[in-house]
């Protein structure tokens, strides 16, 4: 069925979203007043730039009226939003309680409920999504023979092979359905995806209900007076997943799994859990990944039937076994053999550019790790890896990191305490912002370098920052070396004041300079 101005009067007044239509003097709950021909809306927007014949515009967040300015002789055929904009155009307006879930219902309206045509799977937790994304893909892609789409903070996938940047963590809702809507005529039978908070607390998912929804875990993040104002506010808004899910996959040793176990008993959502590791608490029904050999990362799979499944990962990292089970219990979730020799193979071939690359220096005994890694909790957990893998060699760590702008101001300080008793050097450069300028960012994190034996200093250029910490290493030939550089992973930019300003790239850099 085409969306028409009276479809979507109809769809909002039916979800109690609708105040009222104002057309010209006319204020009335009848589309049918100001739409009596019924036309199919042509497209929808939220950006005026955009409006073309027969446009429905979403006003949202910090709009000016005078970006209204020539969007009748467009061809505006209505906007949608929490006040009257009357004054401004002649089109008529659809005046809502709340804009952005009016935008997700009406833009899955547009693009033919096209989460109808898919199975859907949403991932959230504080770290590991990515990751866990890229397992569930590759194992759904082996079983249906490469029909499974992915959306993730790293890259897009809409037809199960093309790889493609991605913008948002979870996009705005229009480009969402917009994006499922190519996923689904491409012929996706699936579609994976990460749910970030914010896709809660703005409503970018509003009136979802995935098939599978994982929670992998929880720790303080995103605390700012731009995204949650507390932790629980963070958390309520990540365990919103669980009564907009047919199914829950949950951490057994999540923070908060209690709580996030009873929202699924209250919205009656079966659950399954998974663990990393073999514990007395786990039920029957826990998935569990136990470690083997992290030299070559070996891993085992005890699956609920009490079988035993033995594979390789390509990502280093304890950490990512438990991202395997998650994926293997969402399969599971599905119907799928995760067992099979098929589905494990797919799943060790998996590699992530920008997470957890190694690059190991021709010069000397220096390894260089870069990562996505960018708060405490998987600061802390990269750390960790590098004490499993070479605590032996008591080796020389560098980080080189920044933060952040305008956003997340805890990680500032968080990121510097997981470190400085561990590492050797900071160096702290740019990372993406805003409008705070780098330099205002990296004072900040300097200041709370408390541990007088680790040398630390600021070094704006990123490239430079990368190169100082990689020749630095050099000149301590005498031990192993660890160099990490976190934040940026494979991004080939770098925001600064609103602009994606052309970057060479953290991996890229480490690859020139290791392999000289």
């Amino acid at each position: 069925m085409a969306l028409t101005l009276a479809r979507a009067v109809d769809l909002l007044g039916g979800c109690g979203l609708l105040r009222e239509v104002i057309a010209g003097g006319t204020w009335t709950l009848d589309a049918d007043d100001v739409d009596g021909d019924r036309d199919p809306i042509g497209a929808v927007t939220y950006d005026t730039r955009r409006v073309g014949p027969r446009s429905m515009l979403f006003i949202k967040g910090r709009f000016e009226p005078r970006y209204l300015d020539g969007v009748d002789d467009r061809g505006l055929a209505a906007y949608v939003a929490e006040t009257s904009y009357a004054d401004h155009t002649r089109a008529p307006g659809i005046i809502v309680n709340d804009v952005r879930r009016a935008m997700s219902l009406l833009a899955a309206e547009f693009y033919g409920r096209p989460q109808e045509d898919l199975t859907l799977i949403g991932i959230t937790g504080t770290k590991g999504k990515t990751t866990t994304a890229y397992f569930t893909q590759a194992i759904l892609n082996a079983h249906s023979h490469g029909r499974a789409a992915l959306l993730s903070s790293v890259d897009n996938c809409l037809d199960g092979r093309t790889y493609r940047e991605s913008e948002l963590t979870t996009p705005e809702s229009l480009d969402l359905f917009r994006m499922m809507r190519d996923a689904a005529d491409n012929g996706m039978r699936y579609l994976i995806m990460e749910v970030s908070s914010q896709a809660y607390k703005v409503e970018r998912v509003y009136g979802l209900t995935f098939d599978v929804g994982a929670f992998l875990n929880i720790s303080p993040d995103h605390i700012s007076p731009i995204e949650h104002p507390t932790f629980e506010d963070y958390l309520y808004c990540k365990r919103r997943i669980t009564a907009n899910s047919r199914a829950l996959v949950l951490g057994a040793d999540c923070q908060h799994a209690d709580l996030i176990a009873q929202d699924a008993r209250a919205a009656r959502i079966p659950t399954t859990t998974f663990a990393l590791h073999d514990n007395h608490h786990h039920t029957p029904a826990t998935i569990t990944a136990r470690q083997l050999d992290i030299t070559h990362n070996s891993c085992t799979i005890r699956t609920r039937n009490g079988s035993d499944a033995t594979f390789s990962l390509s990502i280093d990292g304890a950490f990512n076994y438990a991202n395997a089970a998650a994926a293997v219990c969402i399969v599971h979730e599905l119907g799928v053999d995760a067992e099979d020799p098929q589905s494990l193979h797919a799943m060790e071939k998996v590699r992530i550019a920008g997470r957890m690359e190694e690059f190991s220096d021709a010069q000397s005994p220096t390894l260089v790790i870069v990562d996505y890694a960018h708060n405490y909790s998987s600061v802390t957990a990269l750390l960790d890896f590098v004490q499993e893998r070479f605590g032996s060699d008591d080796p020389r760590i560098t980080m080189v990191t920044g933060a952040a702008g305008n956003k997340a101001y805890g990680r500032r300080e968080e990121i510097v305490r997981a470190c400085e008793d561990r590492i050797a050097r900071f160096v702290f450069t740019s990372e993406d912002t805003d409008t705070e300028p780098f330099e205002d960012i990296c004072r900040t994190m300097l200041s709370h370098v408390r541990n007088p034996d680790v040398q630390s200093e600021i070094i704006l250029d990123r490239t430079a920052a990368v190169e100082d910490a990689i020749r630095n290493a050099r000149t301590h030939a005498d031990r192993r070396n660890v160099v990490l550089v976190i934040g940026k992973g494979d991004e080939r930019w770098i925001k600064d004041r609103n602009r994606h300003v052309p970057y060479e790239g953290d991996d890229a850099i480490a690859r020139r300079l290791c392999t000289v």
